[in-house]
């Protein structure tokens, strides 16, 4: 552990690495009780198209996917508040022209290439130093948010009927939650990749919800699970030199299947 640490580059990737495991072991608890999963995997390939028009432009990726993010949770959700149509159908057409239009602007612009890979399948080792300030810089603003309404977002996921009943600007706090999430989700795909950030948000969620404990310690095993993952699969892919983002990806699976295992009756 510590050979590995006397490296700049895996300094960069831990931080990088354990701060995304925060984020979205936090935000995924609220997207897996609101029944969102698939939500993580819409912005996670919406983003990819602001990598696209970044990568072709010749701007900061990581900014554009950040924007473009922002941009499709605000459409989903006005789409979804607004209209007669069911949330899965609303993610799973996002879903299908998010990754289209990437595919075509990055064929037209001439740019898929190795740094496109990149996003698809993430490269944490090749973090830089101005990817990890955005990452901390964005990203403590969004958990910041999270913590701050974390006890409406949590009525809101468990009952959101009741909450507007009971005074809650649900739809405020609806937006927020998925410009959130979509900050979070195109933060974490230089670490993870597009093709795997859903389940670094959603798999620990899911498998510390086995234990039944309530939803601090859930949120709290959650995100010892998604620290445990980073970690395990970055050692792993370190000495054994595999894909960084498949092998935290890996990692927390093993975990789900563990906490299935064990919680059994």
């Amino acid at each position: 552990m510590i050979e590995m640490l006397q490296y700049d580059f895996m300094q960069r990737a831990f931080i990088a690495g354990l701060f995304i495991a925060i984020l979205a072991s936090i935000s995924g608890t609220f997207i897996v009780l609101k029944r969102y999963s698939l939500m993580t995997e819409t912005l996670a390939h919406s983003a990819l198209v602001g990598v696209a028009v970044g990568l072709v432009a010749g701007y900061n990726p990581l900014w554009v996917a950040v924007i473009i993010a922002i941009g499709a949770a605000w459409l989903i959700e006005y789409l979804r508040s607004s209209f007669s149509i069911y949330s899965d159908a609303v993610l799973s057409i996002m879903l299908s022209g998010s990754l289209a239009l990437a595919v075509i602007i990055v064929s037209l612009g001439g740019a898929f290439n190795n740094s496109l890979f990149s996003y698809l399948f993430g490269s944490i080792l090749s973090v830089s130093n101005e990817d990890v300030y955005t990452i901390i810089g964005f990203g403590s603003i969004a958990l910041f948010f999270l913590l701050i309404f974390s006890k409406e977002l949590y009525f809101i996921a468990y009952d959101e009927e009741v909450a507007k009943t009971s005074g809650i600007k649900v739809k405020f706090l609806n937006f927020l939650l998925v410009t959130v999430v979509a900050i979070i989700i195109a933060l974490s795909i230089r670490v993870v990749g597009s093709l795997l950030i859903g389940a670094l948000m959603v798999i620990p969620t899911v498998a510390a919800l086995q234990f039944r404990v309530g939803f601090l310690r859930t949120m709290l095993i959650s995100l010892f699970f998604a620290l445990f993952s980073v970690i395990f699969g970055m050692s792993l892919s370190y000495y054994f030199s595999l894909p960084s983002g498949a092998t935290i990806v890996l990692s927390v699976i093993a975990i789900f299947i563990l906490s299935l295992v064990t919680n059994k009756k």
